[in-house]
């Protein structure tokens, strides 16, 4: 069943489709998939080409618009657009803490997970595809982790595409999840030096706000544990256009003064809980690493062991001397989930995770040398969260694909670029520009 409403300048229609949660085992176990049409109230009843929407993370449903914003407005001129929450997202059968014990203990869980990488998420699209268009070959926008899928798709089942458009998401090939880390840590260095660049004076509130995370255990209002090396964590933000920015705000007023002394106030608290959490997006601790798992090599908690490399980002060695505290981000760690009350209950689940040895390839080099969809890439010239040579060493092994390098945008270009962005990806995979 589905229900269709309007919002200004808009029809939505509310659609759930059921699927199987392995479709190499077709007459077993379902999972539902939630998405939302969205087509220009005045192309309603038109025949329209569809474009699906595939979210960046893993873990985050598609955007919640209201009207017209962003790219959805440019997309919405020519397309009927369909933003699919993943599964495990969103309203497509959610995995999190409170959902998992469902499927019985750790392990039993960590075999249900699986099944939530982009191989599954593309033989997704295609189940739902025949019924929304047709039979008909829709286009595909993946922003981030989406690029990542739409990767997959072009490797996996490229007939059910007309185009290809990646933001941001254009993965390496082969990388093994410490290859990815060890190229993160020196750009995430460099966002981290360009900010005290833009802001001096956050070099000493920084290292103010770890020095009494060090001396006090401090746990936030929902019962996060705020560690030096979850404080440092917050660096996530850095790789948004307005990232710098809303770290600068975060760190200005931190302490308020009271009768036991300085303390963290309850203001940032507040903002850092929000900041840090995954409550509403768990799977992107859970299977982060897992999105790099293509062989019998273990992710291993990768991040981790890869920041021991890099000395650099030693808290407590930072503060031993007098150089500006080093933060972190677009990683996962093991206190991540002991820091996190909607992680905790499934440490053991991401521990039987990271050790797994079974992972699939997910990219078909010869079928991606052999393309024959158009492509088009925008890759970030600095990206924080996807290495900007991995990504054009994928652009050179697909078979047609144009790119678009700019340092115009950070990685959320296609939020903050909009209709820029994605007319930019369209002229190109249309052989216009």
């Amino acid at each position: 069943m589905s229900v269709s409403y309007r919002q200004p300048g808009v029809v939505l229609t509310d659609r759930r489709f059921t699927v199987p949660l392995d479709h190499d085992d077709p007459a077993g176990e379902t999972i539902e998939l939630f998405a939302r049409e969205a087509v220009a109230s005045d192309k309603a009843g038109a025949e329209l080409p569809w474009l699906v929407y595939l979210q960046g993370g893993p873990g985050f449903g598609a955007n919640r618009f209201i009207g017209r914003p962003a790219w959805l407005g440019r997309a919405l001129e020519e397309f009927r657009v369909l933003l699919l929450d993943q599964r495990g997202t969103g309203a497509s059968t959610p995995a999190n803490r409170q959902t998992l014990p469902l499927r019985g203990g750790p392990a039993e869980q960590a075999d249900y997970l699986t099944h939530f990488r982009a191989d599954s998420i593309v033989r997704d699209c295609e189940a739902i595809r025949p019924q929304l268009t047709g039979g008909a070959p829709w286009t595909v926008l993946g922003q981030s982790f989406g690029g990542f899928c739409a990767t997959h798709y072009l490797s996996a089942a490229p007939e059910g595409l007309s185009a290809a458009l990646i933001t941001g998401g254009l993965p390496s090939l082969d990388a093994h999840a410490d290859d990815v880390y060890r190229a993160a840590y020196p750009r995430i260095e460099r966002k981290v030096a360009a900010h005290y660049a833009r802001y001096p004076q956050d070099v000493e509130r920084a290292r103010r706000i770890a020095e009494h995370l060090l001396r006090h255990e401090t746990v936030l209002p929902n019962g996060y544990r705020l560690t030096v090396e979850a404080f440092q964590s917050l660096g996530i933000v850095l790789g948004g256009g307005e990232g710098s920015h809303r770290l600068h705000y975060l760190l200005e007023d931190a302490f308020v003064r009271t009768p036991s002394g300085p303390a963290l106030s309850d203001a940032f608290q507040e903002e850092v809980q929000t900041a840090l959490s995954y409550a509403g997006h768990p799977l992107y601790a859970l299977v982060h690493e897992a999105i790099y798992g293509q062989d019998e090599r273990p992710t291993a908690w990768s991040a981790e062991r890869v920041r021991a490399e890099f000395p650099q980002f030693d808290a407590a060695k930072t503060l031993a001397g007098d150089g500006p505290l080093l933060f972190t981000g677009e990683s996962v760690h093991p206190w991540t989930f002991d820091c996190d009350p909607a992680l905790r209950p499934l440490r053991e689940t991401a521990d039987l995770l990271a050790a797994r040895t079974d992972w699939t390839p997910l990219y078909d080099k010869e079928r991606l040398a052999a393309n024959e969809v158009p492509v088009a890439a925008a890759v970030y010239h600095d990206d924080m969260y996807v290495d900007a040579d991995h990504s054009l060493a994928t652009a050179r092994a697909i078979r047609g694909l144009r790119t678009w390098v700019t340092d115009e945008f950070e990685h959320d270009g296609v939020r903050a670029g909009g209709p820029r962005v994605l007319d930019r990806l369209l002229a190109l995979s249309r052989d216009e520009v």
